[in-house]
């Protein structure tokens, strides 16, 4: 098509008007996206598509022990799938259950170690109780204890006690999804608290000796309760740059979620600027029913860009095998995902034990 040169004047004056009115460090992408960074940033992103490739998967099909059969039972409906991700978390009712329950990690300490390719991926409440529907004003409150040190000990436990069991190379999903309200553990009522607090607790937990952790900074796909890049706590406290991504809202196609602020475009592009892998640990279907072409996409977005690993959420209305409502979505996931071998020697390496 060809534009006459009125019409590019225009055009350029526009894009520079445009560009002069935003804050300071905005990238040209668009305002509401700055995450501290500089404005050159923009021009300088590092590519982030990769040739499609196999990434450690797996599945959370329940949090405590009697759950860890099924993992077996999802490889043998996927193929004899090898399954190299299993996805738990620690509840959060009192500081007792962030501490761990002795046999629950045991049993899933027994389970990684039984192959050497297998990660555990340990969701880890920052705050108790972590679903009480405590108001801003307390998290507030419970986040100035934790900078205080009063909650140290819990997270110093669970720390000695992965270690002890086997577990050291544990991936924590540290306060997932921190920019949303669901959880006490989240960001919004003091971003400056919450990522003091995170730091204390990754400095905590790596004292211990023999740990080899990593620390998976997982929010929510897209603009929640806070933009989640006000609550990224530094690059020498996060290994893995996660994001919890499932079909919604209602209506959105997969290029929105892709395109949105601080959505998937967004999150592999935040991540590479920092030499850092993402992650998915939870996804899955949710506002728009059985939506294989959403399955599909994901699948191949997961593949295409530089992903430690990726776990669906399978019970309704999520998932694929343990749900019954997706027929058409299971049928993409089992075509895409049966008899996947993973990746040779697992998710990416952990770093060396006491960092």
């Amino acid at each position: 098509m060809r534009i006459g040169r009125l019409a590019l004047a225009a055009a350029a004056l526009l894009l520079l008007v445009t560009t002069a009115s935003l804050p300071p460090g905005t990238p040209s992408g668009g305002p509401g996206r700055w995450d501290g960074s500089s404005a050159d940033d923009a021009h300088t992103r590092p590519p982030v598509l990769r040739p499609p490739h196999e990434v450690p998967f797996g599945a959370f099909v329940g949090s405590w022990d009697s759950y860890i059969p099924q993992i077996q039972r999802l490889s043998a409906w996927l193929g004899d799938a090898d399954i190299q991700v299993g996805h738990t978390y620690l509840a959060g009712n009192g500081w007792a259950d962030v501490e761990g329950d002795n046999q629950v990690l045991g049993l899933w300490s027994q389970w990684r170690l039984a192959d050497r390719s297998r990660t555990l991926v340990l969701g880890v409440p920052m705050l108790v109780p972590n679903e009480g529907g405590q108001p801003d004003s307390e998290v507030a409150a419970l986040l100035a204890r934790g900078n205080r040190g009063e909650f140290d000990q819990h997270f110093r436990r669970l720390a000695r006690k992965l270690v002890a069991f086997g577990g050291a190379d544990t991936v924590l999903t540290l306060g997932w999804e921190m920019n949303g309200t669901t959880y006490t553990s989240r960001c919004r009522p003091d971003p400056a608290a919450w990522k003091a607090y995170w730091r204390r607790i990754v400095t905590v937990m790596r004292a211990v000796p023999g740990q080899r952790f990593r620390f998976d900074f997982a929010p929510t796909r897209g603009l929640d309760a806070v933009p989640w890049t006000r609550c990224y706590p530094g690059d020498d406290v996060v290994d893995i740059i996660g994001m919890d991504a499932y079909d919604m809202p209602a209506g959105a196609t997969f290029d929105d979620m892709v395109a949105e602020p601080y959505g998937l475009q967004d999150q592999v592009e935040f991540a590479a600027r920092r030499g850092k892998p993402v992650s998915y640990p939870e996804w899955g279907l949710f506002r728009n029913g059985d939506d294989p072409e959403y399955v599909r996409r994901m699948i191949e977005w997961i593949r295409t860009h530089d992903t430690a690993y990726q776990t669906v959420t399978d019970y309704c209305p999520h998932g694929f095998w343990g749900c019954d409502r997706n027929p058409r979505s299971a049928e993409v996931f089992k075509r895409l995902m049966g008899g996947s071998k993973g990746a040779p020697g697992g998710a990416a390496s952990p770093p060396a034990a006491g960092r």
